[in-house]
């Protein structure tokens, strides 16, 4: 749950500075983007009044994913023929090869409910596609945008070399990549990078996978930068909520505010897991994605709810580690994952 800290600084805004260009397409949107990957663990009724909430609200870039489980078909629902061309809609595939490509897109659009996507981009790829690179999927993905079923290309990534290279390469209208207050200098310099060859930079992990508390300083932060759409993961309408008022009363980046993060970087910045998941699954069935940050989860959530009987059994699966290291060859943060999991059983265990 989030929580708003409020300043008696609110500045004057010209609201169309409230509003980001993704690069060089005509895509021009609120500053609210809605990630749809929490929506997989609501029900679906529930899903769809959330969604139809954030449309009455402004917002009108919506992200998700074939790996999203059901999400496309939540939105596929909010969203009827009626509504379609109203909104943006990007959704992505992590397929590796052609025929997956387009079985993917496939059930997409069916799900989706839809004739064709603003934004179909690549899904975490350990590489940057290409034509001509021997695997035909940026093939396939021009293809799709020559039968108008697809707008236009992006690509996400969590590896800085892939998403450098992706920039670089002049192929891809979107960049999404993992962006807020914590992160550092290198993808502040893809941000810059993204903003002088006019590639659209959309940041997910905006809250940083929960580690962010504060959606105030997380907006704020975020608002600073012209080229930058934030996509906020949002399952509940108190989230919501937070989110919507800050389209029309955005907080300003004050020196208490720029204190506060200046703070939260000294506490938070450096090897800690982000949460992605792209290390999954263990061998071991260690839930690394949640294990691996558990001290942090203790300081910056009510802390009972990690003292549970279930979390704690979570959590002491760490001791069946059979040292594969699969984790460290996954991370795209080149974290030492297996160290960062005792030290979280550690503390775990003396904070019990």
């Amino acid at each position: 749950m989030f929580r708003c800290i409020h300043y008696n600084s609110r500045l004057y805004i010209n609201m169309d500075d409230l509003k980001v260009t993704l690069g060089k397409t005509d895509m021009r949107i609120s500053k609210n983007g809605f990630g749809a990957l929490p929506i997989q663990r609501i029900p679906e009724a529930e899903a769809v009044k959330l969604l139809l909430k954030a449309y009455d609200g402004g917002i009108r870039f919506f992200d998700t994913a074939r790996f999203y489980t059901d999400s496309e078909q939540k939105i596929g629902r909010a969203f009827r023929a009626s509504m379609r061309q109203q909104i943006y809609i990007a959704s992505k595939t992590m397929a590796l090869t052609v025929e997956g490509f387009w079985k993917d897109l496939e059930s997409t659009l069916r799900n989706l409910q839809t004739d064709d996507l603003d934004l179909y981009q690549f899904h975490n790829p350990p590489f940057c596609p290409r034509p001509d690179d021997g695997n035909g999927l940026y093939e396939a993905m021009t293809e799709a945008v020559g039968r108008g079923i697809v707008r236009h290309i992006g690509i996400t990534n969590h590896r800085l070399s892939v998403a450098s290279e992706a920039i670089d390469s002049g192929l891809y209208a979107t960049l999404q990549f993992p962006f807020n207050y914590l992160s550092g200098k290198q993808e502040q310099e893809l941000v810059a990078k993204c903003a002088a060859t006019e590639t659209g930079f959309i940041a997910m992990k905006a809250m940083s996978g929960g580690l962010i508390t504060n959606s105030a300083a997380a907006y704020a932060f975020l608002a600073q930068y012209d080229n930058v759409l934030p996509i906020w993961g949002i399952q509940r309408a108190s989230e919501l909520e937070e989110f919507l008022s800050y389209s029309t009363s955005p907080p300003a980046m004050t020196s208490a505010l720029k204190a506060f993060i200046d703070r939260e970087r000294t506490e938070l910045q450096g090897d800690f897991c982000r949460g992605c998941g792209y290390c999954m699954p263990c061998p071991a069935g260690i839930e690394i994605n949640n294990c691996a940050r558990m001290s942090l989860l203790l300081r910056r959530s009510p802390a009972e709810l990690q003292l549970t009987p279930e979390v704690r059994a979570k959590m002491l699966k760490i001791e069946d580690c059979t040292h594969c290291d699969n984790c460290i060859s996954r991370c795209p943060y080149n974290l030492d994952t297996p160290a960062l999991l005792r030290k979280n059983l550690e503390d775990y265990m003396g904070f019990n």
